[in-house]
């Protein structure tokens, strides 16, 4: 029988902003993805329990991974976000565990999460060791000092200690800490054979232990703002167009197609979620990719007389110089004034949740939500990468 009360609103964390050039390579462009120095960096990896007892966990998270991002976005300076998975169950299940690489295109992370189903775990120990042993060597985590870093490990059952061909815990605890990766456990429901495991991995790991009720879910705030935000996001989605050799403009028009697929399937509040963070500077680089020709026209990264005629898109190729220029500057006014309608729906979304939040807290509802403790979690370790993190999550 399995232990845990499903936490619904997984909420609040990061995101990322990398400045998109490119380079010239012999007669043609090449997408370079570099970040700007200047900026602090953050890389994070969800390692979740993804077995039947979690299917309030993995809903909630496919509703609030926006928000954790938009949480991160917030910190001064803007930081550049990366964000991964690690998924598992136990052996003998569909899988022991899926991995999602660290990545700034937090498209892909959100669609490798809508593909979750929490299923399997028959027993109730689950391979906890073997996730947090890949969670810790199988992504590649930078080695500056200076980075964020941090594991969240979300479950609710603890490990098996009895298969003997696994990395036990405490070892990979102390293998965390030599990367200088902390480890926060959140633990769901109140299973008494976790709690000890959880906070003992927190402290060896340099982290905080959690514990998550299903509470939290009153958290997960819809607006009467939200379908018309998905509606003008969805123009600014196919606003985009791409430039360079054929493979990067390949690359580039998947991640595209990708974000359109992703409307189809989220919630129209997910949705909204993801809109209102591709607006903030560290969402930027989600939202454009590489090689992005009306961005990076705007920033000079590039002249639109330099780009060879097949290195143009599609529909420019055959237009002669001033029809290329007549075109792009009217894409570019266009997208300006997109982007300003969502501010301003943005902005009435957030007076809305603003109102939402000051009434519970009159009411004396207190915040006990997963964003929130990510949130605190995340403000503890902030300063130590060059950040002034929100006191408040996004919502």
């Amino acid at each position: 029988m399995r232990c845990c009360t499903p936490f619904e609103a997984v909420g609040t964390v990061f995101t990322s902003f990398l400045i998109t050039g490119c380079i010239l390579v012999g007669h043609g462009f090449a997408a370079e993805e570099r970040p700007a120095e200047e900026k602090p960096r953050i890389e994070v990896v969800f390692c979740l329990d993804t077995t039947g007892s979690m299917s309030g966990l993995i809903a909630g998270a496919k509703e609030k991974i926006w928000s954790i991002a938009s949480t991160m976005a917030m910190a001064k300076p803007a930081p550049d976000i990366q964000i991964g998975l690690v998924g598992y169950r136990d052996r003998g299940d569909d899988y022991v565990t899926k991995i999602t690489p660290l990545t700034h295109d937090l498209d892909k992370v959100y669609a490798d999460l809508l593909e979750y189903q929490a299923d399997g775990g028959g027993d109730t120990p689950e391979s906890v060791n073997q996730a947090l042993h890949e969670a810790v060597h199988k992504i590649e985590w930078s080695k500056d000092r200076k980075v964020y870093r941090a594991i969240f490990l979300v479950g609710d059952c603890p490990p098996h200690m009895d298969y003997q061909d696994d990395v036990k815990y405490p070892e990979i605890c102390n293998q965390a800490n030599e990367k200088r990766i902390s480890i926060n456990t959140v633990q769901c429901g109140n299973h008494a054979a976790t709690i000890p495991i959880w906070q003992e991995i927190a402290r060896k790991a340099e982290g905080q232990y959690f514990q998550v009720e299903q509470s939290g879910s009153s958290l997960a705030i819809t607006t009467p703002f939200d379908g018309d935000i998905v509606r003008v996001n969805a123009k600014l989605d196919a606003s985009r167009i791409y430039y360079g050799a054929a493979d990067v403009k390949k690359e580039q028009l998947l991640r595209k197609d990708v974000a359109e697929a992703l409307g189809k399937k989220a919630s129209e509040a997910a949705s909204a979620r993801r809109a209102v963070f591709n607006l903030s500077e560290s969402g930027a680089l989600n939202f454009y990719g590489a090689n992005e020709l009306l961005n990076d026209l705007e920033k000079g990264n590039v002249k639109l007389a330099d780009i060879p005629a097949d290195q143009l898109p599609a529909q420019m190729q055959n237009m002669d110089a001033a029809q290329r220029e007549a075109f792009v500057t009217e894409k570019i006014a266009q997208r300006k004034e997109l982007r300003e309608q969502l501010k301003v729906l943005a902005q009435q979304r957030k007076d809305y949740i603003d109102k939402h939040l000051a009434k519970m807290a009159a009411e004396g509802a207190p915040d006990e939500s997963f964003s929130k403790k990510f949130s605190d979690a995340f403000r503890d370790k902030a300063a130590g990468a060059g950040m002034s993190a929100p006191s408040v999550p996004a919502h």
